[in-house]
């Protein structure tokens, strides 16, 4: 399990930013945070492998702080993921904080478990003194039998101090986890914190109990115009711009074997970029007079970090405008079309590798 883990651990992104998740194969659901997917009934989930997957977030439970994701898969390839016994871990022993921290790449922290039952906001949380960082939110805390003992919620706010992270036990999802054996994972639901009644659609109150369900959980994040033009481009590539999205005014996806990134800069810039190539390590010349002399226009060709060759454009937000709107998103679709035409030149042409943002396989 231990060679593994990597497999069952899914990176979260939306409009917002991103977190972690993880599968339990019993139940054939992900596990996150409320506070990753918060806002939210569709997001995008990401393998190690950087595959991505549509997910439906099918309940939430803000008072635990936990959210259950469904995705239309299959996942019966991956191994389980054992849920650890109800028991105190013992102070001391050995854990591990597995995610995403800053929507990196997949990373594993280790560290000792500095109390099993931490008493903050009138809840119990697991406190290890593991590395946590911002991402980590969502996935798992793992004991040394490869079980989860807890889910990870990052810092809290009013702590600074290092070397300090908690996680929401493990009982505390078994809680949740009990409750969905006849749920309709088309729908979205929030679990009642008085009666753990499960409340489908957008209901005010608990029709169990009359408990009143912030009107908070229910609301859903609005997509800015200048998100729904950028995703609108998106779109006309034939990518599903939930799957691209990666934080706030931000897309990562792929275009054949090109990566291509859609950002705001500065909150005055749209860039489109794309890293497509690895200048060769000899005989640069040839690639180099070919990107001196060819007009790329609109686009430009630059090389940075000493061997990273890009493709980019860039407008100035305040020339998109209704009448150029439809050029400018012409040219940003180009671009994609573009990066996936010229990595495969440079490599068969001029000798260069493919970027290593690129995914030549699958």
């Amino acid at each position: 399990m231990n060679q593994e883990i990597n497999k069952l651990i899914y990176k979260v992104t939306h409009a917002d930013g991103s977190g972690s998740c993880f599968y339990l194969k019993p139940y054939n659901i992900f596990v996150s945070n409320y506070h990753v997917v918060a806002g939210y009934r569709t997001v995008a989930i990401h393998d190690n492998d950087r595959n991505p997957y549509e997910a439906r977030v099918v309940v939430v439970n803000p008072d635990l702080d936990l959210a259950l994701l469904a995705v239309d898969a299959d996942f019966s390839h991956l191994p389980d993921f054992q849920l650890a016994s109800d028991e105190d871990p013992a102070i001391g022993s050995k854990v591990r904080v597995a995610g995403y921290p800053f929507g990196m790449p997949f990373t594993v922290t280790e560290g000792t478990l500095s109390s099993p039952r931490q008493l903050m906001g009138g809840k119990y949380y697991i406190q290890v003194d593991a590395p946590v960082n911002p991402g980590n939110s969502g996935g798992p805390i793992i004991n040394d039998k490869g079980e989860v003992i807890g889910v990870t919620v990052s810092k809290f706010a009013a702590s600074s101090a290092d070397n300090m992270g908690f996680g929401i036990r493990v009982e505390a999802l078994k809680q949740l986890l009990d409750a969905i054996e006849d749920l309709d994972r088309s729908e979205f639901h929030v679990q009642c914190a008085s009666c753990d009644e499960l409340i489908s659609g957008d209901e005010e109150y608990c029709p169990s109990c009359g408990a009143h369900i912030d009107e908070s959980v229910l609301a859903t994040h609005e997509m800015s115009p200048l998100g729904q033009f950028c995703e609108s481009a998106i779109e006309r590539m034939g990518i599903n711009p939930v799957l691209a999205r990666s934080g706030h005014n931000a897309w990562v996806f792929h275009r054949g074997s090109s990566e291509i990134r859609l950002f705001v800069y500065d909150r005055h810039y749209l860039f489109a970029v794309s890293p497509i190539n690895l200048l060769p390590k000899k005989n640069v010349e040839k690639v180099l007079d070919f990107m001196l002399d060819t007009d790329f226009y609109p686009y430009k060709m630059g090389v940075s970090g000493g061997r990273q060759i890009y493709l980019c454009y860039r407008i100035h937000l305040a020339d998109l405008t209704e009448e150029s709107s439809e050029r400018i998103m012409n040219n940003i679709v180009g671009l994609a079309e573009k990066a996936d035409e010229l990595d495969n030149k440079l490599v068969d042409e001029y000798g260069c590798e493919f970027s290593l943002y690129s995914k030549t396989e699958g």
